[in-house]
């Protein structure tokens, strides 16, 4: 005879949890790992920081392209975020899924402008 203790555990909700946690660290560290090479580059060039030196830091192809990996992990850190406030805050469904479509959007519109802005397209 087996007995069981308690009430049966209900799970509902979406189960992001573990992927989301582990996306939202990785992608801050990828961030702050950028941010490190970044500020080095700035610290050690000779001469006045100006616009000749930023320049220069993207100039290259494969600065650009960590500045676009960097910038895409931001876009996913953010909608990870930014969907689980807007599941936990914004109870009618229309009016979340009008947040969730707006930051979509809105987060894919960065995506773009960050394309034109690296490659001057």
């Amino acid at each position: 005879m087996s007995v069981n203790y308690g009430s049966k555990r209900i799970v509902v909700g979406a189960h992001y949890g573990l992927r989301d946690w582990l996306s939202q660290r990785i992608t801050g560290a990828l961030m702050a790992l950028f941010t490190v090479i970044l500020l080095a580059q700035v610290i050690f060039k000779r001469g006045p920081i100006g616009y000749d030196l930023w320049a220069g830091i993207f100039a290259a192809q494969w600065m650009k392209v960590l500045t676009f990996v960097v910038i895409a992990s931001l876009l996913y850190h953010v909608w990870v975020g930014m969907r689980d406030v807007w599941m936990d805050y914004v109870q009618p469904v229309g009016i979340r899924l009008l947040c969730q479509v707006f930051t979509i959007v809105w987060l894919v519109g960065c995506a773009g402008w960050a394309i034109q802005v690296l490659w001057r397209l």
